[in-house]
């Protein structure tokens, strides 16, 4: 009997749910690069590498938009099934941010009131979230400056954070008309004690890269400003190590007074973003030099139990953001964007609790009276 059917069909198959229509290298957009692995001498090595799927809105702080969400869900998806790939990175435009989140501007100007469409643009967020924590390759958050609110969410998706020492990290939905449900009340408990956790997340702070190191959000955190050829710590951040008044002040700001003359440091710098790339090309030669379904187990296991809480509030949170469109977001958002013409990002809180003490309909004539007018 002849063995001819067992031959193997060794034409390689495609398994890309996408093309590059979803890719731009005009801002805003994603970019989706592959760049050679190195060995630890900073020589390429033949046939592997890393996919990088940069954020490119640095004008907006790579505040997302809808045709970007599509453009991470691709580029996880083209890195998951590229054979040659060893690990993605998520990256990030410029020298101010990482992500500011979800484009407000966007919301303000298109999904304000309309429900049933921010529900259509939830359910791509969720997938971006889903693509990133099903990622059959490590990811590595390359953080180059602020990872706050939305940006927060999807940066706690990835598996490993390696962060500049000027990023600082936090939520804002609660000051803006939204709660985050997008992965941080999920995560956040993950990384946090529960009460810094809760903290974190409704305080609306921004703590910086170094208290995040000290309470083990992040990795590592490197410096990335330069002066006169010498490496300068973020000037703006203490990182002594003491108690002052019964609390630790490694990784708070600086005092008030002494905030104008970091300032003026800072502006005396070059940033260099060297040492962070340094460190995120060790990271991917030491998960290349491990065999590569271990390795991806491994992070799985791991991955697990932060998606056993995504997932089970994802949908719930879905319809939840959705309703919110037509209520508090809805003040929030154009609030927020309407800040070059008021001056104000946030709606008049007190006089807000007054009107809905007082049983006040959340209509026109309540906006009216809690949003700030424009500066003559």
């Amino acid at each position: 009997m002849s063995l001819e059917w067992l031959k193997r069909d060794n034409q390689l198959k495609n398994h890309h749910l996408f093309g590059d229509e979803h890719f731009r290298a005009e801002a805003p957009g994603i970019i989706y690069e592959k760049r050679p692995l190195l060995d630890p001498s900073g020589q390429p090595v033949d046939g592997l590498y890393s996919a990088w799927i940069w954020l490119n809105n640095p004008a907006q702080y790579n505040a997302y938009t809808t045709e970007m969400v599509k453009g991470v869900i691709a580029g996880f998806q083209k890195a998951s099934g590229d054979r040659s790939v060893v690990a993605a990175v998520f990256a990030a435009v410029g020298d101010k941010a990482w992500s500011s989140g979800g484009n407000t501007a966007e919301y303000a100007a298109y999904y304000s009131r309309r429900p049933h469409e921010y529900g259509d643009y939830i359910d791509l967020f969720n997938r971006m979230v889903d693509a990133i924590l099903e990622c059959r390759k490590p990811v590595i958050c390359r953080v180059n400056g602020m990872r706050v609110a939305g940006g927060q969410e999807i940066g706690m998706a990835t598996d490993i954070t390696l962060s500049s020492d000027m990023a600082i990290y936090g939520q804002a939905g609660p000051r803006h008309g939204s709660a985050p449900v997008g992965g941080s009340t999920d995560f956040l408990p993950w990384f946090l004690s529960m009460e810094d956790a809760l903290y974190n997340c409704v305080s609306c702070e921004l703590w910086s890269a170094y208290k995040m190191k000290h309470k083990g959000m992040v990795s590592k955190v490197v410096p990335v400003l330069k002066k006169d050829g010498e490496w300068l710590r973020n000037p703006l951040v203490r990182t002594d190590t003491w108690l002052e008044d019964g609390e630790i002040v490694y990784g708070e700001p600086v005092s008030a007074a002494a905030q104008p003359a970091a300032r003026e440091l800072i502006a005396q710098c070059t940033t260099d973003f060297s040492l962070l790339d340094k460190e995120v090309d060790a990271l991917i030669w030491n998960f290349a030099n491990l065999f590569p379904n271990c390795l991806q187990t491994s992070i799985d296991s791991i991955r697990a139990k932060k998606k056993f809480f995504w997932d089970s509030a994802k949908v719930m949170n879905r319809h939840w953001l959705q309703a919110n469109m037509n209520n508090e977001a809805w003040l929030g958002f154009n609030a927020f964007n309407s800040k070059k013409e008021t001056g104000r990002d946030t709606v008049n809180f007190i006089k807000l609790r007054q009107l809905l003490a007082q049983g006040a309909p959340l209509d026109e004539a309540l906006a009216e009276q809690v949003l700030a007018k424009p500066r003559e």
